[in-house]
């Protein structure tokens, strides 16, 4: 799946939408991802609004892209009901958002993962601004767009890093 190796984090967009039916593909495909328990614990929100994703922007440095992109995906964890005591829901969201990354670059789109959970102030805000019952968790923030740069691949694989048996 040439995705994998293609995909890198934009934070650069142009101000073309991004069709809903992309938007779509994307929350479809991190619906697809491995669950511990098939417990499937995502929601997401679909953020278009100007003032919300400026405002995200404003206490959470690391989301600086969102001034330009045209749409946020918010990937938000539903722990009201979750399995094995809660320990495995971050993988599962994480898998989700992952697969939403690989969806977005097959489609031509640029993304960039922009982590809240387990940063309790980012949790807080993001929670307050969307609105967020006690029992969601927002995990990930993903900016969404039409890219307005190219991000050179590098070779990541080492094999240093590779292990048999024991370390």
């Amino acid at each position: 799946m040439k995705e994998i190796y293609s995909r890198r984090s934009i934070r650069k967009y142009t101000d073309q939408p991004v069709d809903q039916e992309h938007i779509q593909q994307m929350l479809r495909a991190a619906m697809y991802a491995p669950s511990a328990g098939n417990e499937k614990p995502w929601h997401f929100i679909i953020i278009r609004d100007r003032n919300k994703l400026n405002t995200i922007t404003s206490f959470h440095p690391h989301t600086q892209m969102l001034k330009e992109s045209p749409v946020a995906i918010v990937a938000c964890a539903d722990i009201s009901n979750v399995k094995y005591d809660g320990a495995f829901w971050i993988q599962d969201m994480s898998a989700a958002v992952q697969n939403i990354l690989l969806q977005g670059e097959a489609l031509g789109l640029g993304t960039c993962w922009c982590g809240v959970y387990p940063k309790e102030e980012f949790v807080l805000k993001v929670s307050q601004i969307l609105n967020l019952p006690e029992h969601i968790i927002p995990v990930a923030i993903i900016a969404v767009g039409h890219p307005a740069e190219e991000r050179q691949v590098q070779e990541r694989y080492k094999p240093d890093r590779v292990h048999h048996e024991v370390w």
